[in-house]
């Protein structure tokens, strides 16, 4: 099991009790004390799992979290907080939280959840999630980069897309001539499947049809009520 944690949690003491509790099951536990620290740790690391604290200095950790999702849709994230009230609840999952612990708790039950929550990101594991970089037609898209390049013949074009616009073509090409329901996509890349999150990605999916349009082969089409499909003729007519 992978087991890299990211542990922001503002009081010191408290958070140096959980990093040596979950270092004793064999997790390894980076600990920051506020909420800038932490994402700067985030983008410096790959994590497997982070657990934030929501009352910080500095930055609290709902926009921490809000900006990892910017950065990552996958990565689990559990809240701890001693706010119980039911719209800080939901809050934490409208934002994509996984699990959501209330102080005070014993270091038992966090363990335990924190191998349940591992547990179901394992299971959703795609092997196309490893996947780095595509081709399409007659381009050549690099994820990390977020590179979306065309090559035709002594013709050669580069694009720099977004983060939103990277994963989204990214979810395209790992279901190339397959459907991409809207509902996965949303999940997945805004957090949130709602009137609002579909009229964003709408306004993306236009933007990716301008980006490959130069290969006549390659359409991202409706599907009526379900979603869209990137079709690539070039495999197609193989």
């Amino acid at each position: 099991m992978s087991n890299k944690i990211l542990l922001v949690e503002d009081d010191q003491n408290f958070g140096d009790v959980l990093r040596s509790y979950l270092e004793m099951h064999d997790y390894n536990v980076h600990l920051e004390t506020d909420g800038e620290a932490g994402f700067r740790a985030y983008s410096k690391g790959a994590f497997n799992l982070c657990i934030f604290d929501v009352m910080m200095p500095k930055k609290d950790g709902f926009t921490l979290a809000k900006e990892v999702r910017e950065k990552d849709t996958e990565v689990p994230i559990i809240f701890l907080t001693a706010k119980a009230l039911k719209e800080d609840v939901l809050e934490g999952f409208k934002i994509g939280a996984d699990d959501y612990i209330t102080k005070p708790f014993n270091s038992e039950e966090l363990l335990y959840r924190v191998q349940a929550v591992m547990r179901r990101s394992e299971k959703k594991a795609d092997p196309r999630e490893e996947i780095k970089e595509f081709t399409l037609g007659k381009y050549h898209f690099n994820y990390p980069l977020r590179i979306l390049t065309y090559k035709n013949g002594d013709e050669q074009d580069t694009a720099k897309l977004s983060p939103k616009e990277a994963h989204l073509l990214r979810m395209f090409c790992m279901y190339k001539n397959e459907v991409l329901t809207r509902s996965e996509a949303l999940t997945k890349i805004w957090g949130e499947d709602n009137y609002f999150t579909a009229r964003s990605m709408d306004v993306f999916v236009t933007k990716l049809r301008k980006y490959i349009s130069k290969d006549d082969q390659l359409e991202i089409v409706n599907i009526h009520g379900n979603g869209f499909r990137l079709i690539d003729q070039n495999d197609v007519d193989k």
